[in-house]
């Protein structure tokens, strides 16, 4: 399916993230809740949450092949690809977090934080110096579900070396997180207080200065979940009525609108200039004037 993509443009805002004509692809569909999409190279990875499933598109000019990566996933969410170019996944079932050796094997970088088993991890994004930062709101499927042992969710950070610290533990559903294109602002979102906080990166790698990017507040469908930044520096979140992009000072540019609510996004493609998002049973595709970071 093509069409003209729908969008609300704030004053102006997003004439340097469209082409004049954008135009919205469904890449493909039929599943049952996408999330984490990650770009690597010449496919797409993304995760099928209810079906246990990591899932593969190739051959994008001839129509998308779909295969399956990996099953059982950890009814994996969030997905990224390290400096190494291995695949680290958040497991919610298995509340863990994973990465993919390059024989297939599977390490586990995170499990437990003083003693006491992870929520339910969910989105996730790595340093240039290796370090793996996540989200860990609770968000675990069972009956009963298991308990919430940590008592906080929060946002950790594994070193290079291994070790696991918890960096913010006030939120009340941390999700989506990116960094800004020099890596001296983590921004991190939450779903249920509807805003993006922004924290200074210390030379150690732990957050500071925290401060409220902007509040994501609307009438229509959506909250603030998967989320990316470009090269200029504009924050691309899911929230009311779409993806919304956001300037580095705060200012609400514009939001792009899609036939289902997306969950979460990245970007991809020749130049990165395809944005790719995941949207409840589909897969669709904006290629806009902006450029995405390579992740």
């Amino acid at each position: 399916m093509i069409t003209e993509l729908e969008y609300k443009d704030n004053n102006g805002g997003l004439k340097d993230i469209l082409p004049e004509k954008p135009v919205l692809e469904q890449v493909s569909g039929g599943f049952t809740f996408t999330e984490g999409p990650v770009w690597c190279g010449d496919y797409l990875l993304f995760s099928d949450i209810p079906r246990n499933r990591i899932i593969r598109l190739d051959n994008f000019s001839d129509g998308p092949e779909v295969s399956t990566y990996r099953r059982p996933s950890g009814n994996s969410n969030g997905l990224t690809l390290d400096k190494a170019g291995r695949l680290i996944v958040c497991e919610s079932s298995t509340r863990r977090m994973t990465r993919t050796e390059v024989d297939g094997t599977i390490t586990v970088l995170a499990g437990r934080y003083q003693g006491k088993s992870l929520n339910s991890p969910n989105d996730v994004v790595v340093k240039s110096d290796g370090a793996v930062y996540f989200t860990d709101p609770y968000y675990v499927s069972g009956n009963p579900p298991p308990p919430e042992e940590l008592g906080f969710r929060g946002v950790f950070r594994i070193a290079p070396d291994g070790t696991l610290a918890m960096l913010a533990d006030d939120f009340i559903f941390p999700n989506g997180l990116a960094f800004s294109p020099d890596e001296s602002v983590l921004y991190v979102n939450d779903t249920m207080q509807r805003n993006v906080r922004a924290y200074d990166v210390n030379a150690d790698g732990l957050i500071g200065n925290k401060r409220t990017l902007i509040e994501m507040t609307g009438e229509e469908p959506g909250a603030p979940d998967g989320m990316k930044v470009d090269t200029a520096g504009n924050v691309y979140c899911t929230g009311p009525g779409g993806i919304w992009v956001i300037s580095p000072d705060g200012t609400h540019l514009g939001t792009m609108s899609f036939p289902e609510m997306p969950a979460n996004l990245c970007f991809g493609g020749d130049g990165w200039h395809a944005l790719y998002v995941t949207a409840r049973t589909g897969v669709y595709r904006v290629t806009l004037a902006a450029t995405g970071i390579a992740v």
